[in-house]
């Protein structure tokens, strides 16, 4: 399940509809990240822009890829601005046995860092800068790799 929000994301909600959503489920482990936006250099927060097409594509292959192994992913992401001190992004895998959900939730997170169609902004002084410095560019995007 992937699910795109404007603004900030609600962890308690959010954690607590995707629990009950696999609490019959048999699984026996579920682990949650949350990624919060960092008070750093002078910004008030960030916001993103996503290409959903290639971000569903992305997320339906690591679904494909883990479904083997019983698991189950589940991502959140915000679309526009996000203050300091509030929540962007949160993952969570669902599994029989720990192990799988630990290793998954590592290379899932870490992927996405490296791979998601997701561009990152500063909110400074009411404007929106391109945080080129922190944003990885995608292999093969072209254009849509960077901005200039």
């Amino acid at each position: 399940m992937l699910e795109l929000h404007d603004g900030a994301l609600n962890v308690p909600e959010i954690l607590t509809r995707w629990y009950a959503s696999e609490s019959a489920s048999n699984y026996g482990a579920y682990i949650p990240f949350v990624g919060t936006v960092r008070d750093e250099d002078g910004i008030e927060g960030l916001s993103f822009d996503v290409y959903e097409p290639i971000l569903t594509s992305w997320f339906d292959a690591w679904s494909a890829k883990v479904a083997p192994l019983g698991a189950t992913l589940k991502m959140a992401h915000s679309r526009g601005d996000v203050l300091v001190h509030e929540s962007s992004y949160i993952a969570a895998v669902f599994s029989p046995k720990r192990r799988v959900a630990l290793e998954t939730i590592e290379q899932f997170v870490e992927d996405f860092k490296a791979s998601a169609p997701i561009w990152k902004y500063d909110l400074r002084a009411g404007e929106r800068l391109y945080a080129r410095e922190r944003s990885t560019a995608i292999a093969g995007a072209g254009l849509l790799g960077s901005e200039q």
